[in-house]
């Protein structure tokens, strides 16, 4: 159960990543909001998967899966320029996050 929560708590510190920069200095409300919410929800889901899986582990994961899923964002949108080599480092990211997981 807590590698889920972690999964779904990384997922969330995209969704506030993103919202963070739609907010322009917090003046706009509802990006504010859903920055607020999913900071919040993605800070409690990571301290909750921090009592089974240590912190080193839980914190590289949650970095790994926030970080990839944000750059995705960007390059899904067109904010962000795609290329075989972004896409490769993502998925070297990915990798990464596995092997962390099966040699816990």
């Amino acid at each position: 159960m807590s590698w889920l929560v972690l999964i779904v708590s990384g997922a969330l510190e995209a969704v506030w990543a993103v919202a963070l920069g739609k907010t322009e200095g917090f003046t706009r409300l509802t990006p504010s909001l859903v920055f607020a919410a999913a900071v919040s929800a993605s800070m409690v889901g990571l301290a909750y998967a921090m009592r089974s899986i240590p912190t080193g582990t839980a914190y590289a994961v949650w970095v790994a899966i926030g970080a990839t899923l944000t750059v995705a964002y960007g390059m899904a949108t067109g904010d962000e320029q795609a290329s075989v080599v972004k896409v490769l480092l993502l998925a070297g990211i990915i990798g990464c996050v596995i092997g962390l997981k099966l040699a816990h």
